[in-house]
């Protein structure tokens, strides 16, 4: 069955990855996604590499890896909106099309008139979603903003880290490894315009959804939020411990670590008797969560001193039989190589017209009926230009 969004259109005029990893999303779902790239030079993603896409002969391609991450079923449409033409091209697309992504700041449209109520002049229907750093209003919204900058000032660095009183060499606040801000506005730019078409079903018209990068993050602070704005508590950075649950964080074994995730007072009895400990199962001190947690430097000490007497793969198969939450640490090539992800259909390869392939991570949503669309990799700057345009009256640009 064709995809829950078949026969919609998405101009997608934005860059990089936030707005990009929406019209992904929405290019998955079966809606067709037009990229609009600047003529010559295109996403700054395709040059931020090494490393690069390769062809069957192993030789470079011009595009880099991390423009692949972002933009699979679309296709590219070179438009230099700085100019009349341009201008009009895009007036045209935006007037036969249901939704509109752009991430340029604040205002940057308005000169061009290709601004949300410009375009909605032209097309009352649109749902225009603007992705900025800080939002179309108030004090910062004329800022800049991006992922790392986004990740200090919105609180995820000073969760996320080794504590100040750390021994560790690696102490301090850090980012995220990947650009989580930038994902979490994407996923929420792409619910949030999925609603408007919901609502525009009943009210007939479109809207101007307005996502910041700030907002974003600030929401996504989930438990950590709650635990300061209803305990009072403000979070500190705790390494890979949870700060409401323990044990829950990775202990070193005797050739690595592992990861140990307790959700309840009879996993972690059970635990104990894995451990030959059953008598901290029985201690006042760790008999329940709460009692852990305040007690966590302490028990924890003495799991880590239990669990670096054996090997990881030892530790693995004990707490597994014993349907105990666990895992491995895993490489970025380990995870890809995983059965479970294989068996999912996690690890996808695509192919385009000129034979070049590239594994790609597949989409995690999995319908039973509605299909998930991977029939267009990303695609060369401007490869889609003529296709695209050749489909209107080219005498009304």
């Amino acid at each position: 069955m064709a995809g829950p969004l078949q026969g919609f259109r998405v101009l997608d005029m934005s860059r990089v990855l936030a707005g990009p990893w929406a019209g992904q999303l929405l290019a998955d779902l079966g809606a067709e996604v037009i990229k609009i790239e600047r003529p010559g030079i295109g996403d700054d993603t395709r040059h931020w590499g090494p490393p690069y896409a390769k062809d069957a002969n192993g030789e470079e391609l011009e595009d880099a890896a991390y423009f692949y991450c972002a933009n699979r079923g679309k296709k590219s449409v070179c438009v230099d909106i700085t100019t009349a033409e341009g201008q009009k091209i895009i007036r045209q697309l935006a007037r036969d099309s249901d939704v509109l992504i752009e991430n340029y700041k604040v205002g940057g449209l308005a000169k061009y008139e290709l601004d949300y109520d410009s375009l909605k002049t032209v097309n009352p229907k649109l749902v225009y979603c603007s992705i900025t750093g800080f939002g179309q209003t108030g004090p910062y919204a004329h800022r800049p903003g991006y992922d790392f900058l986004i990740q200090g000032m919105g609180g995820l660095m000073s969760i996320t880290g080794e504590p100040d009183e750390s021994d560790s060499q690696t102490g301090g606040p850090v980012k995220v490894g990947v650009a989580v801000t930038d994902i979490f506005t994407g996923l929420y730019a792409a619910n949030a315009i999925q609603g408007a078409l919901l609502e525009r079903q009943k009210s007939g018209v479109g809207q101007h959804i307005d996502l910041a990068l700030l907002d974003v993050q600030a929401a996504v602070l989930a438990n950590q939020a709650t635990n300061y704005l209803v305990g009072d508590m403000i979070p500190q950075r705790l390494g890979n411990a949870h700060p409401n649950i323990v044990p829950y964080q990775a202990f070193p074994t005797a050739d690595s670590h592992i990861i140990i995730t307790i959700g309840n007072d009879q996993q972690f009895a059970q635990f104990c008797q894995v451990l030959g400990q059953p008598e901290l199962a029985n201690s006042e001190n760790y008999a329940t969560n709460s009692a852990r947690v305040n007690n966590r430097s302490v028990l924890c000490n003495k799991i880590s001193d239990c669990l670096k007497n054996e090997t990881s793969e030892h530790w693995l198969t004990c707490l597994e039989e014993n349907n105990i939450p666990c895992g491995p640490i895993n490489n970025i090539d380990q995870v890809f190589d995983n059965p479970q992800i294989v068996a999912r259909d996690m690890l996808i390869e695509m192919t385009n017209s000129q034979g070049v392939k590239v594994k790609l991570p597949g989409n995690p949503i999995k319908y039973s009926r509605s299909k998930i669309d991977y029939e267009t990799m990303p695609e060369n700057l401007g490869a889609s230009t003529v296709d695209i345009l050749s489909r209107h009256d080219k005498e009304s640009y």
